[in-house]
């Protein structure tokens, strides 16, 4: 299927009840349960999920190229729930130029975490090669990068991470999946 197809069709039906082809918004907070507290219809609270959501995120799974997505209030807060995922101890490689918001969560929150930030121009693979480490657990790349828009090889930078045992993690923002799609790398 072309993308342009992809695009308008990807976590979409109609409405079986009333036939709508526009996906409606929930606006809901709280979901019903039954008697046993068990939810009604696998929405709870809209912290946590809503139908709307799970629309979208069913919709960017294969936009993506991927089998599954989450979507989050903003991509710091993406970035920050895969940062604190990791053990204590852990070394991140972040760009060089990466997104200011994230650099500054690198000097201010990571260390409070046991995190060690260590900041590298990714479209140098020699660098990003002498950079890992065996702590290394997560690489992270922009490409475009945010500022300076650089051009990172993000499957090369990726096999580096791999090779290292670490993660690495793409922040697709500039690009978006109709230009670049990091999980087909």
């Amino acid at each position: 299927m072309r993308f342009e197809t992809l695009a308008v069709h990807a976590g979409h039906a109609s409405d079986p009840a009333t036939g709508a082809v526009a996906p409606p918004l929930h606006l809901s907070t709280t979901f019903a349960r039954d008697v046993a507290g068990v939810p009604l219809g696998g929405h709870t609270y809209i912290r946590e999920s809503n139908p709307t959501q799970s629309q979208l995120e069913a919709a960017l799974a294969p936009l993506e190229g991927g089998e599954a997505a989450l979507v989050f209030a903003s991509g710091m807060a993406a970035g920050i729930a895969l940062l604190q995922s990791l053990p204590p101890g852990s070394h991140v490689l972040l760009p060089d130029d990466v997104y200011y918001g994230f650099r500054v969560a690198g000097q201010e929150l990571f260390p409070a975490w046991g995190l060690h930030a260590e900041a590298v121009a990714m479209d140098d693979l020699a660098a990003v090669a002498a950079a890992l480490r065996p702590e290394t657990r997560l690489v992270w790349i922009e490409s475009p990068s945010n500022p300076l828009l650089k051009v990172v090889d993000v499957a090369a930078v990726a096999r580096l991470a791999r090779a290292a045992g670490a993660v690495s993690v793409v922040d697709n923002t500039f690009a978006t999946p109709l230009l670049q799609r990091p999980l087909t790398l």
